[in-house]
């Protein structure tokens, strides 16, 4: 496995724990479609399903994680949820796209900085 495939999979697994933690349900990680790849799917207390995109980045980076969430990273994220959803039989559950952003700080921890409603 790839360095940075390794530290995507330890950022979502950071992104996870932090939802967990929040009393959100996980129904899927790293859900796979045409359109391209979920990185978690979710369920928060009230019910509503989330689609997190899931950014790392390190210490010192020139821009914040959700800047790389741009107008067509989100038409592509909208298409899935659509693909996930009719799948699941959730065509009718409320929804909302949030961005997780995790930072890599310099002595190897992670911290999760999360942002609902990211995109509509």
């Amino acid at each position: 496995m790839s360095a940075a495939k390794d530290a995507g999979n330890r950022g979502e697994a950071a992104a996870a724990r932090f939802l967990r933690q929040r009393g959100y349900r996980i129904l899927a990680s790293q859900w796979r479609c045409r359109y391209g790849e979920l990185d978690l799917v979710a369920r928060d207390r009230m019910g509503v399903v989330c689609f997190v995109e899931v950014k790392l980045r390190g210490a010192g980076a020139i821009a914040l994680p959700r800047e790389f969430v741009d107008r067509r990273k989100q038409d592509r994220l909208r298409c899935a949820a659509a693909l996930y959803l009719n799948h699941r039989g959730l065509s009718d559950a409320p929804v909302r796209f949030d961005v997780a952003e995790v930072y890599l700080e310099k002595d190897g921890s992670l911290r999760v900085e999360y942002l609902e409603d990211a995109f509509i």
